[in-house]
């Protein structure tokens, strides 16, 4: 599939969403929620550091409510775990979830390797992620990420856009999150390695995100 032609799929999904989103605005429903400036700072064996996000990456994510954290494991044996969480209360003024593929070459990260992969963590059934290994510098990392929105979680943006849409008219809520999980490869550190370090620390979050991430 060429770009050109995934690009001309994106903009009809993106006109037909906000069409249909438009038409079904009238009875928007806001679950309650908790803050992410709330959500702990120790989770397990890891201890969190928030990282301040500046006005800039804020105008550029638009209205939202976000949570950007490193975090290091007690006995400090570990590469760190950063963790961002970003959550649209709204979707149906334009302001969408940001995908990270279109957002880490803007920071100088290129993707040298993608894929899904099935992740099973606690409290929650299988389901599909994005896993991509980035570069900057001869510096590697390990991303995995995913959409979730009302208990569903998804790798596709295509289908967070089909579910905003369908949600829309069935529950009356276009509200929606990105969680993100990212590492330092260590030097002769496999894939695999890494993803059990991120999924193991995943696991501490998915029991306690539906108080953020209204189910």
């Amino acid at each position: 599939m060429t770009s050109s032609f995934r690009f001309g799929i994106a903009a009809v999904l993106l006109a037909g969403t906000a069409l249909l989103l438009n038409v079904f605005s009238h009875s928007e429903v806001y679950p309650p929620r908790v803050p992410l400036s709330s959500f702990p700072d120790h989770l397990g064996k890891w201890a969190g550091t928030t990282i301040p996000m500046t006005r800039d990456v804020l105008d550029i994510l638009g209205p939202g409510d976000y949570l950007l954290r490193d975090y290091q494991d007690s006995a400090n044996l570990e590469p760190p775990v950063g963790l961002f969480i970003a959550y649209f209360p709204s979707q149906r003024a334009g302001d969408t979830i940001h995908s990270p593929k279109h957002c880490l070459p803007g920071a100088g990260w290129w993707p040298v390797e993608s894929s899904k992969i099935s992740v099973s963590l606690t409290g929650h059934i299988h389901f599909p992620a994005n896993r991509y290994v980035i570069d900057k510098c001869e510096e590697r990392q390990l991303v995995i990420y995913w959409y979730l929105a009302h208990d569903r979680a998804v790798a596709s943006e295509y289908w967070a856009k089909f579910y905003l849409v369908t949600d829309s008219i069935r529950l009356h809520r276009s509200d929606g999150s990105l969680v993100r999980v990212i590492t330092p490869l260590r030097r002769a550190e496999t894939i695999h390695e890494a993803q059990q370090r991120l999924l193991s620390f995943a696991g501490n979050i998915t029991p306690i995100i539906g108080e953020y991430v209204p189910r």
